[in-house]
Protein backbone atom coordinates (compact mmCIF):
# COMPACT_ATOMS: atom_id res chain seq x y z
CA UNK A 1 0.00 0.00 0.00
CA UNK A 2 2.81 2.37 0.89
CA UNK A 3 4.67 1.61 -2.33
CA UNK A 4 1.55 2.32 -4.35
CA UNK A 5 1.16 5.72 -2.68
CA UNK A 6 4.81 6.54 -3.36
CA UNK A 7 4.42 5.63 -7.03
CA UNK A 8 1.40 7.89 -7.30
CA UNK A 9 3.36 10.79 -5.83
CA UNK A 10 6.17 10.28 -8.31
CA UNK A 11 3.92 9.75 -11.33
CA UNK A 12 4.09 12.88 -13.58
CA UNK A 13 1.90 11.53 -16.38
CA UNK A 14 -0.36 14.36 -17.64
CA UNK A 15 1.33 16.99 -15.44
CA UNK A 16 2.29 19.11 -18.45
CA UNK A 17 -1.30 19.22 -19.66
CA UNK A 18 -2.55 20.33 -16.26
CA UNK A 19 0.16 22.99 -15.96
CA UNK A 20 -0.56 24.18 -19.50
CA UNK A 21 -4.28 24.45 -18.73
CA UNK A 22 -3.66 26.56 -15.63
CA UNK A 23 -1.22 28.85 -17.41
CA UNK A 24 -3.50 29.28 -20.45
CA UNK A 25 -6.46 30.28 -18.29
CA UNK A 26 -4.36 32.97 -16.64
CA UNK A 27 -2.94 34.03 -20.00
CA UNK A 28 -6.37 34.43 -21.59
CA UNK A 29 -7.71 36.33 -18.58
CA UNK A 30 -4.76 38.72 -18.74
CA UNK A 31 -5.06 39.14 -22.52
CA UNK A 32 -8.80 39.73 -22.51
CA UNK A 33 -8.44 42.01 -19.49
CA UNK A 34 -6.02 44.23 -21.42
CA UNK A 35 -8.35 44.23 -24.43
CA UNK A 36 -11.33 45.16 -22.26
CA UNK A 37 -9.40 47.96 -20.55
CA UNK A 38 -8.40 49.43 -23.91
CA UNK A 39 -11.98 49.16 -25.22
CA UNK A 40 -13.38 50.79 -22.06
CA UNK A 41 -10.88 53.64 -22.42
CA UNK A 42 -11.91 54.06 -26.06
CA UNK A 43 -15.59 54.28 -25.05
CA UNK A 44 -14.85 56.81 -22.30
CA UNK A 45 -12.76 58.97 -24.62
CA UNK A 46 -15.40 58.85 -27.38
CA UNK A 47 -18.17 59.89 -24.99
CA UNK A 48 -16.00 62.70 -23.63
CA UNK A 49 -15.26 64.03 -27.13
CA UNK A 50 -18.95 63.77 -28.04
CA UNK A 51 -19.86 65.87 -25.00
CA UNK A 52 -17.36 68.55 -26.05
CA UNK A 53 -18.78 68.62 -29.57
CA UNK A 54 -22.36 68.73 -28.30
CA UNK A 55 -21.65 71.62 -25.93
CA UNK A 56 -19.99 73.58 -28.72
CA UNK A 57 -22.95 73.01 -31.03
CA UNK A 58 -25.44 73.86 -28.28
CA UNK A 59 -23.63 77.16 -27.65
CA UNK A 60 -23.97 78.36 -31.23
CA UNK A 61 -27.18 76.68 -32.41
CA UNK A 62 -30.87 77.33 -31.92
CA UNK A 63 -31.64 76.27 -28.33
CA UNK A 64 -33.53 73.10 -27.49
CA UNK A 65 -35.54 75.33 -25.13
CA UNK A 66 -36.89 77.27 -28.10
CA UNK A 67 -38.47 80.27 -26.29
CA UNK A 68 -35.01 81.34 -25.06
CA UNK A 69 -34.48 83.41 -28.22
CA UNK A 70 -37.76 85.29 -27.60
CA UNK A 71 -36.87 86.67 -24.17
CA UNK A 72 -37.17 90.45 -24.09
CA UNK A 73 -34.87 92.95 -22.43
CA UNK A 74 -35.24 93.65 -18.73
CA UNK A 75 -33.34 96.18 -16.67
CA UNK A 76 -31.74 99.48 -17.46
CA UNK A 77 -30.56 99.66 -21.10
CA UNK A 78 -26.88 98.89 -21.17
CA UNK A 79 -27.05 97.49 -17.63
CA UNK A 80 -26.89 93.83 -16.62
CA UNK A 81 -29.55 91.38 -17.70
CA UNK A 82 -31.94 90.85 -14.79
CA UNK A 83 -34.24 88.02 -15.86
CA UNK A 84 -33.36 84.73 -14.16
CA UNK A 85 -33.94 81.37 -15.82
CA UNK A 86 -32.62 77.83 -15.59
CA UNK A 87 -34.19 75.30 -17.94
CA UNK A 88 -33.05 71.75 -18.74
CA UNK A 89 -34.23 69.85 -21.83
CA UNK A 90 -33.84 66.22 -22.88
CA UNK A 91 -35.31 63.74 -25.33
CA UNK A 92 -37.73 61.14 -24.03
CA UNK A 93 -37.32 58.73 -26.96
CA UNK A 94 -34.32 57.53 -28.96
CA UNK A 95 -35.07 59.67 -32.01
CA UNK A 96 -35.63 62.88 -30.05
CA UNK A 97 -39.01 63.49 -31.69
CA UNK A 98 -40.48 63.63 -28.19
CA UNK A 99 -38.89 65.45 -25.30
CA UNK A 100 -39.45 67.80 -22.43
CA UNK A 101 -38.02 70.87 -20.74
CA UNK A 102 -38.31 71.68 -17.06
CA UNK A 103 -37.01 74.29 -14.68
CA UNK A 104 -37.50 77.97 -13.96
CA UNK A 105 -38.56 80.24 -16.81
CA UNK A 106 -39.59 83.91 -16.68
CA UNK A 107 -43.27 84.54 -16.15
CA UNK A 108 -45.36 83.93 -19.25
CA UNK A 109 -42.57 82.06 -21.08
CA UNK A 110 -43.30 78.43 -21.95
CA UNK A 111 -41.01 75.43 -21.48
CA UNK A 112 -41.34 74.35 -25.10
CA UNK A 113 -39.04 71.60 -26.36
CA UNK A 114 -37.64 71.71 -29.92
CA UNK A 115 -37.18 68.23 -31.40
CA UNK A 116 -35.36 69.57 -34.46
CA UNK A 117 -32.79 71.41 -32.36
CA UNK A 118 -32.13 68.37 -30.15
CA UNK A 119 -31.76 66.16 -33.23
CA UNK A 120 -29.28 68.64 -34.67
CA UNK A 121 -27.05 68.20 -31.60
CA UNK A 122 -27.25 64.41 -31.53
CA UNK A 123 -27.41 63.44 -35.20
CA UNK A 124 -25.73 66.43 -36.85
CA UNK A 125 -27.00 68.76 -39.51
CA UNK A 126 -28.72 67.50 -42.61
CA UNK A 127 -31.84 65.82 -41.25
CA UNK A 128 -30.48 62.25 -41.23
CA UNK A 129 -31.34 60.54 -37.92
CA UNK A 130 -28.82 57.72 -38.49
CA UNK A 131 -25.63 57.66 -36.46
CA UNK A 132 -22.39 57.30 -38.36
CA UNK A 133 -23.57 59.13 -41.46
CA UNK A 134 -22.48 62.73 -41.88
CA UNK A 135 -25.09 65.12 -43.25
CA UNK A 136 -24.81 66.76 -46.64
CA UNK A 137 -23.36 69.90 -45.00
CA UNK A 138 -20.57 67.86 -43.42
CA UNK A 139 -21.32 68.67 -39.76
CA UNK A 140 -21.32 65.58 -37.48
CA UNK A 141 -23.45 65.13 -34.39
CA UNK A 142 -22.61 63.58 -31.05
CA UNK A 143 -23.65 60.08 -32.07
CA UNK A 144 -21.28 60.25 -35.03
CA UNK A 145 -18.51 60.46 -32.43
CA UNK A 146 -19.99 57.84 -30.08
CA UNK A 147 -22.65 55.73 -31.75
CA UNK A 148 -24.65 54.81 -28.63
CA UNK A 149 -25.67 58.35 -27.73
CA UNK A 150 -29.36 59.13 -28.21
CA UNK A 151 -31.42 62.19 -27.20
CA UNK A 152 -32.46 60.21 -24.12
CA UNK A 153 -28.84 60.44 -22.92
CA UNK A 154 -28.53 64.19 -23.50
CA UNK A 155 -29.43 66.95 -21.04
CA UNK A 156 -29.02 70.58 -22.11
CA UNK A 157 -29.32 73.28 -19.47
CA UNK A 158 -29.69 76.98 -20.24
CA UNK A 159 -29.27 79.28 -17.26
CA UNK A 160 -28.77 82.93 -16.43
CA UNK A 161 -25.34 83.73 -14.98
CA UNK A 162 -25.53 87.53 -15.24
CA UNK A 163 -23.96 87.66 -18.69
CA UNK A 164 -25.23 89.98 -21.40
CA UNK A 165 -26.85 93.37 -21.00
CA UNK A 166 -30.34 94.77 -21.21
CA UNK A 167 -31.14 95.73 -24.77
CA UNK A 168 -28.59 93.32 -26.26
CA UNK A 169 -29.82 92.59 -29.85
CA UNK A 170 -29.26 88.86 -29.47
CA UNK A 171 -31.04 88.68 -26.13
CA UNK A 172 -29.45 87.28 -22.97
CA UNK A 173 -26.19 85.34 -23.08
CA UNK A 174 -26.98 81.95 -21.56
CA UNK A 175 -24.53 79.63 -19.91
CA UNK A 176 -25.05 76.30 -21.66
CA UNK A 177 -24.29 73.04 -19.86
CA UNK A 178 -24.54 69.80 -21.82
CA UNK A 179 -24.52 66.49 -19.95
CA UNK A 180 -24.38 62.98 -21.38
CA UNK A 181 -25.82 60.53 -18.88
CA UNK A 182 -26.95 56.91 -18.68
CA UNK A 183 -24.28 55.36 -20.90
CA UNK A 184 -22.68 52.03 -19.97
CA UNK A 185 -19.37 50.37 -20.73
CA UNK A 186 -19.92 47.43 -23.07
CA UNK A 187 -17.59 44.46 -22.60
CA UNK A 188 -15.85 43.06 -25.64
CA UNK A 189 -15.10 39.53 -24.36
CA UNK A 190 -15.29 39.19 -20.58
CA UNK A 191 -19.01 39.89 -20.52
CA UNK A 192 -19.69 36.59 -22.26
CA UNK A 193 -16.82 34.61 -20.71
CA UNK A 194 -17.16 35.81 -17.13
CA UNK A 195 -20.77 37.01 -17.09
CA UNK A 196 -19.80 40.59 -16.19
CA UNK A 197 -22.67 43.08 -16.10
CA UNK A 198 -22.37 46.36 -17.95
CA UNK A 199 -20.94 49.18 -15.82
CA UNK A 200 -22.57 52.61 -15.88
CA UNK A 201 -20.28 55.38 -17.07
CA UNK A 202 -20.02 58.60 -15.08
CA UNK A 203 -21.86 61.62 -16.45
CA UNK A 204 -19.95 63.71 -18.99
CA UNK A 205 -20.60 67.43 -18.46
CA UNK A 206 -19.29 70.38 -20.47
CA UNK A 207 -20.22 74.03 -19.89
CA UNK A 208 -19.81 76.81 -22.42
CA UNK A 209 -21.00 80.37 -22.81
CA UNK A 210 -23.76 80.82 -25.36
CA UNK A 211 -22.77 82.83 -28.39
CA UNK A 212 -24.95 84.01 -31.26
CA UNK A 213 -27.57 81.28 -31.11
CA UNK A 214 -28.45 80.38 -34.68
CA UNK A 215 -29.36 77.28 -36.65
CA UNK A 216 -26.62 78.25 -39.07
CA UNK A 217 -23.97 78.16 -36.36
CA UNK A 218 -20.97 75.85 -36.04
CA UNK A 219 -18.45 77.17 -38.50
Amino acid sequence: MRSLFVRLLRDETGASIIEFSIVMVLFFLLTFGLVEFGYALFQWNSASKAAQLGARMAAVSDPVWSPLTTLTSTGTPGGPWQTNYSVTCWGTNASGTNGTCSGTAPGGVSLAYSAANMQRLVFGRGGDLTCGTIGADGDPGMCDIFWRITPQNVRVNYRHTELGFAGRPGGPVPTVTLTITGLTYQFFALGGLMGFDEITMPDFTVTMTGEDLSAAGVN
